[in-house]
């Protein structure tokens, strides 16, 4: 059978082209020869003797124990934007409402913020900052809303907000323990400690940027404003919009510090943030848990930083302490016989530095606490017991706490309450605070009375009074508006 010529030249054609592409292709082989690949699917980890060269385990840790926080309030409108109604309204037509007078108003959600805060306890305390939970431009936030690292959202409660140290706390309802971070002890910091600041900048979602400990002790910025107490970690680990109220942790997955504020001039993260140390924000949650305020203590006193000149005119080596300045009129320094010209340098184990320093560390103290203040006066060093006053003027203290009897609240008169009430120096018994009105003392006894006896016996503890009450009829010797007087009281 022969092969027609056009079939034979096409099929001579075809035989060329494929050497031709063999050629090429040993050729472009040669020149460029198969990468030799080396990959490796497995997560980093330490090695032995190794550097640390991930964090994932540390941040994996820390990570579930930080939340969103997101404020909103309820704003009632009567219809706004080119709704239904507003589109029947510009044709003429009846709207339901306004047949029965005004159109019925709406409610709506507005957003308000969104912060960050830190689980700390496993039945669900969170903390976080006082300017988060206030919403925007101090408007009062009506719902708090809580979103975990797995997305599921609570409603919170807020227990309590110290604006003077920017803290506040939430509450919310879970089923379970909640993964409560580890804390550590903010004393222990040093300059160049690894740190990590988690939470959710900008509504992003969380996360995570590293840093180093900058500086401890930031206490002069006034960033908190007038009246505020600052003792701010520095750090350069990224700061932004929407970290307030989030964890600043150490390398060890450790809980230090709780992510407050920037300094900068762009509105976003230059390296100079600031977190509240967190053994101060522990003390001012339990605070706020206990009991909704924060009791703080005080001397008294205005003090003043030393600088080179005034040290030496004080026959100082060194400008450390705080020089008082002036003592206020019938306060605990001046009971205590603290002077003006007198550098304090220590209160009980505590070194002062500055008056920064001294205002904010008696801050901490209970009212009520006695402690012992080191000071220097014309160059002699001297130490002076004070029982420290309270800057709301309710003493709380340990030794002689409020009780509650038969629904009334007293305590035991002593200076405070003498400077705070008006009560002279001979008058001695029990301040009744409160009477509940279901008390058997409600329209007997009223607040700001002293009860100085009860059936012929002198009172001086809360405790003492119910044993000498008997069933029947009681002889109660009080003093009030200046005054003593007897009030007979039926059991």
């Amino acid at each position: 059978m022969s092969i027609s010529q056009p079939k034979f030249k096409m099929k001579i054609r075809l035989l060329l082209s494929l050497l031709a592409i063999f050629a090429y292709q040993v050729a472009f082989a040669e020149a460029h020869p198969e990468l030799q690949i080396s990959v490796d699917h497995s997560q980093i980890h330490p090695r032995e003797n190794g550097p640390v060269v991930s964090y994932a385990d540390v941040l994996e840790r820390a990570t579930p124990s930080v939340v969103s926080v997101y404020t909103s309030r309820i704003v009632r409108t009567r219809g706004s934007g080119q709704s239904m109604e507003d589109l029947l309204r510009q044709f003429g037509f009846r709207i339901p409402e306004e047949e029965n007078g005004d159109q019925a108003p709406r409610e709506r959600r507005q957003q308000l913020g969104v912060g960050s805060g830190v689980i700390f306890s496993e039945d669900g305390y969170i903390i976080t900052n006082h300017h988060v939970v206030q919403g925007m431009r101090g408007r009062q936030a009506d719902e708090i809303r809580v979103q975990l690292s797995d997305g599921t959202e609570y409603d919170a409660e807020l227990v309590g907000s110290d604006q003077k140290t920017d803290v506040a706390v939430l509450k919310i309802n879970a089923n379970g323990s909640l993964p409560a971070v580890t804390l550590a002890d903010s004393d222990q910091l040093r300059v160049g400690d690894v740190v990590f600041a988690i939470g959710n900048p900008l509504d992003v979602g969380l996360t995570a940027t590293q840093g180093i400990v900058s500086a401890t002790g930031r206490d002069s910025y006034g960033i908190l404003g007038p009246g505020a107490y600052e003792n701010f970690i520095q750090t350069d680990a990224a700061i932004n919009l929407g970290n307030s109220g989030g964890a600043l942790i150490d390398a060890w997955g450790r809980l230090i510090g709780i992510n407050t504020a920037i300094v900068s001039r762009t509105g976003g993260s230059i390296g100079i943030g600031f977190a509240i140390p967190v053994n101060m924000a522990l003390n001012i949650a339990q605070n706020l848990i206990d009991s909704g305020d924060v009791p703080r203590g005080m001397l008294g006193l205005f003090p003043t930083n030393l600088d080179r000149d005034l040290a030496d005119a004080f026959g100082l080596d060194s400008t450390r302490g705080a020089l008082v300045n002036q003592v206020q009129q019938d306060s605990p320094a001046q009971r205590a016989g603290i002077q003006h010209g007198d550098i304090i340098t220590q209160v009980d184990d505590i070194e002062i530095e500055s008056a920064q320093q001294l205002r904010l560390r008696v801050s901490q103290m209970l009212p009520g606490r006695e402690v012992a203040v080191k000071l220097i006066r014309q160059g002699e060093t001297l130490e002076i017991p004070v029982t420290l006053g309270a800057l709301d003027g309710v003493v709380r203290t340990e030794v002689q706490p409020d009780e509650t009897i038969h629904g009334m609240r007293l305590k035991a008169v002593n200076e405070e309450l003498r400077d705070a009430h008006s009560i002279p120096e001979n008058i001695e018994g029990l301040l009744v605070e409160s009477v509940d009105p279901d008390s058997p003392f409600d329209g007997k006894l009223q607040p700001r009375m002293v009860i100085l006896e009860v059936n012929g016996e002198a009172v001086e503890a809360p405790e003492g009074l119910k044993p000498l009450l008997q069933e029947g009829m009681n002889r109660l010797y009080v003093w009030a508006d200046g005054q003593k007087r007897f009030i007979v009281l039926r059991m």
